[in-house]
């Protein structure tokens, strides 16, 4: 007399086993940890919002508020005050444009020039290729404040003292971007796409501007802002080459908001909310573009 067979355990469309997924200590645990992931992430966010929202609260109150105490959580009336307190101390329209021609243009000289060395690190070679790249990434070992002096002595010499330029121009390329759209450019750009294009004809700046460039939209996204935003907020280097007071950019214009003796701390953070907003528009637009060309590289590959 023969057996049946015993009858194969049913599993779900995921492949967990049934009796597995109808168990309510396993639903229980679940449940449980999604509730402590969705609790540290919103925990996370609160405490990222908050600097910023103490920020708007300090900017709309007078300096007894911010200092009384329990502090005040909640918005006061003196942000027009405070406004108009920056307008009549400082130029608050020209340092804003000043920054933004020096911002923009690091960003957009830095993707250039990073991207353009970058590709060819990648995807060439020439002879002294790793040395050089060697010595570029031990540029990074370097603390930026032992150049200060010798590129003040620098722009001395070239007569770029009090001028945009002296911000432009040592901002136009940096080790950290060449480093990073090298690693992206080796590892999204095949080799024989671009042999491909060499044997249609295309020289160098013609496959970098056709080939590379799309592939590294993503980086290259990211890097401006990383730029522009390390360009807006710069205050030691402007402080010091910046002798001009027509040529201030908005944090060293802001800085003459702090008084000797008695500072108006509402009028200082509303300043240093103007200063910031801009900030967030460029990030908002920047990283839009820059989530979508992750999303369609992902979608690509």
């Amino acid at each position: 007399m023969t057996t049946a067979p015993p009858l194969p355990r049913t599993t779900e469309a995921g492949g967990a086993p049934a009796d597995r997924a109808i168990s309510p200590h396993y639903g229980a645990r679940s449940l449980v940890s999604k509730l402590v992931v969705h609790l540290c992430v919103i925990v996370g966010v609160l405490l990222s919002i908050f600097p910023f929202y103490w920020l708007v609260v300090m900017s709309t109150s007078t300096t007894a508020e911010i200092f009384g105490y329990p502090p005040k959580l909640t918005f006061g009336n003196s942000f027009i005050e405070n406004v108009r307190n920056v307008v009549q101390s400082v130029d608050l329209l020209q340092a804003l444009g000043n920054t933004i021609i020096v911002s923009a243009a690091c960003a957009v000289l830095v993707m250039f020039f990073d991207s353009l060395a970058a590709f060819a690190f990648a995807k060439f070679d020439f002879p002294g290729k790793n040395v050089l790249f060697i010595l570029l990434i031990a540029t990074m070992l370097v603390p930026g404040s032992l150049s200060l002096v010798p590129s003040f002595i620098l722009m001395s010499e070239i007569g770029w003292v009090g001028t945009l330029q002296a911000l432009i121009v040592p901002g136009a390329a940096n080790a950290f971007g060449i480093f990073l759209l090298r690693q992206m450019a080796a590892a999204t750009i095949p080799d024989e796409l671009v042999e491909s294009a060499r044997i249609d004809g295309a020289g160098f700046f013609t496959t970098y501007w056709r080939v590379a460039v799309p592939l590294l939209r993503g980086g290259l996204a990211f890097l401006g802002i990383f730029t522009f935003i390390g360009a807006w907020n710069d205050y030691v280097w402007p402080l010091i080459v910046l002798v001009n007071p027509e040529r201030q950019t908005l944090q060293t214009a802001l800085q003459n908001l702090n008084s000797l003796y008695l500072t108006d701390y509402g009028m200082v953070m509303a300043g240093a909310l103007i200063s910031v907003v801009p900030l967030i528009g460029v990030f908002i637009i920047g990283a839009r573009h820059f989530i979508a060309n992750i999303a369609a590289g992902a979608i690509k590959g």
